[in-house]
């Protein structure tokens, strides 16, 4: 432990024996309890298509029948009427979801709640253990207020309402990479296995390595080496068409790449260029020149002691550089806004402590759920403030006449909010890192 996170420590379990670790505590509760009382009310009161549509699920079950009963077509399949819905995992993901097809998409839909909501108290548990919390009962509280936020946030109310697994990968990514390393010889098996789910975790491997973790980094490639292995085995042809026929690197496979709900750079590049095959160069310098700032600057930020803030920066490194970011891979913004709050409560002066509070506020606000109240078939949990640009249903290949393409004014800045949002939050680091005399005063 460094000298900054000693001092930490010690004056927040002396804040915590002064009997503010209970307030906060008590606190914490009561928001937790409202926010998901709010939500289960909403569960009750409204249509099941509104509210837990498990769209995306029913994709990965499918995928799961394919490879158990027609594996030939696992991608060649398209789900009917919409050509640009495919089976787009990993052969080894379809083997995972195979073995879940045997279970009814509602029950799934039940228990995917249940365990993507775990999934999000225990990223923030982490997240606020790393960040210095050690007295038990303030970590709890703070976990707890936060969890209340975030469980209104609009990429984790996407993917409590598709069924994704988005916040089970972050929890099982944060877990792994926060692992003591002389504890555990199988740290990186969660990210290896992570990426062979989706495959955007790789990067994590490459944070590995450049902090020098190289057991880390070599078990996680072992783990991802393994999965593909099984996939050959289990799925031949499938394998071969996905690894060796390349159709994991066509991203138009999740259909128009230049949607609304794509929010990496590729995403808003294409949609401000007019085309996907003439958006794909920038996207490609774009992606290598954030890929390299970002992954410097979190190997910075480990090297000087702010090991989460690097993690962190890795996964929003990761947002940016992905061809395809869904609005509910966004999910990463809950363990962000326990940075930022840390941040603020370390902060020696009131206007710094002004700033990193203000940044939370202002990045709940950008990504919270935001209703749309014109659209009365939208549901009541599918808003936030992207949606408020026109955005092109069922979407797929290219069309000159897609909305995304014809966006103007404050349209250009609501569609693209979550990628600008991030782009900015990528500075913090970038500045951290390139200000030695900051990074003291804020470690």
């Amino acid at each position: 432990m460094t000298q900054a996170e000693t001092h930490v420590v010690a004056g927040q379990e002396a804040g915590g024996r002064g009997g503010r670790g209970g307030v906060l505590l008590a606190a914490g509760a009561a928001v937790f309890a409202v926010a998901l009382g709010g939500y289960l009310a909403a569960i009750a009161t409204h249509p099941a298509s509104a509210m837990l549509k498990g769209f995306d699920l029913g994709v990965y079950l499918e995928g799961g029948q394919l490879a158990r009963h027609s594996p030939a077509t696992l991608y060649s399949w398209y789900q009917p009427g919409h050509p640009g819905i495919q089976f787009t995992y990993t052969p080894f993901a379809a083997m995972v979801f195979a073995a879940l097809s045997f279970v009814s998409l509602r029950a799934l839909e039940d228990a995917g709640v249940v365990v993507s909501i775990a999934a999000l108290v225990a990223t923030l548990w982490m997240a606020f253990r790393e960040l210095g919390v050690a007295e038990r009962g303030r970590r709890a509280g703070a976990v707890l207020l936060l969890a209340g936020v975030c469980l209104w946030l609009e990429p984790v109310q996407r993917a409590l309402y598709l069924g994704q697994v988005e916040l089970v990968l972050m929890a099982l990514i944060v877990w792994d990479m926060c692992q003591p390393a002389e504890r555990r010889p199988w740290k990186g098996a969660g990210v290896g296995l992570a990426a062979a789910i989706k495959l955007v975790p790789l990067i994590f491997i490459a944070y590995l390595v450049i902090t020098r973790r190289l057991r880390a980094a070599a078990v996680a490639l072992a783990v991802f080496v393994v999965t593909i292995v099984a996939g050959f085995a289990a799925l031949p042809h499938s394998s071969v068409q996905w690894w060796l026929h390349a159709n994991f690197l066509q991203a138009s496979r999740t259909g128009f790449v230049g949607v609304i709900s794509n929010q990496s750079l590729r995403g808003m590049l294409t949609r401000l260029i007019g085309s996907v095959a003439s958006g794909q160069p920038p996207w490609i310098v774009a992606g290598v020149v954030a890929g390299v700032a970002g992954l410097a600057a979190a190997m910075l930020l480990h090297r000087r002691g702010l090991v989460f803030e690097g993690l962190m920066t890795c996964a929003l490194t990761a947002l940016l550089i992905s061809p395809i970011s869904w609005d509910h891979h966004w999910v990463w913004v809950a363990p962000f806004l326990a940075v930022l709050a840390m941040a603020g409560v370390r902060a020696r002066d009131r206007l710094a402590r002004t700033a990193w509070f203000g940044g939370a506020v202002a990045l709940a606000v950008v990504f919270g759920g935001w209703p749309r109240w014109w659209d009365s078939g939208a549901g009541l949990l599918q808003g936030g403030l992207i949606w408020y640009a026109p955005s092109t249903s069922w979407a797929h290949g290219d069309n000159p006449g897609y909305a995304e393409y014809h966006w103007h004014g404050l349209q250009l800045l609501a569609g693209n909010l979550y990628l600008l949002a991030g782009c900015l939050l990528f500075l913090v680091p970038l500045f951290v890192c390139a200000r030695r005399r900051y990074l003291r005063t804020y470690s």
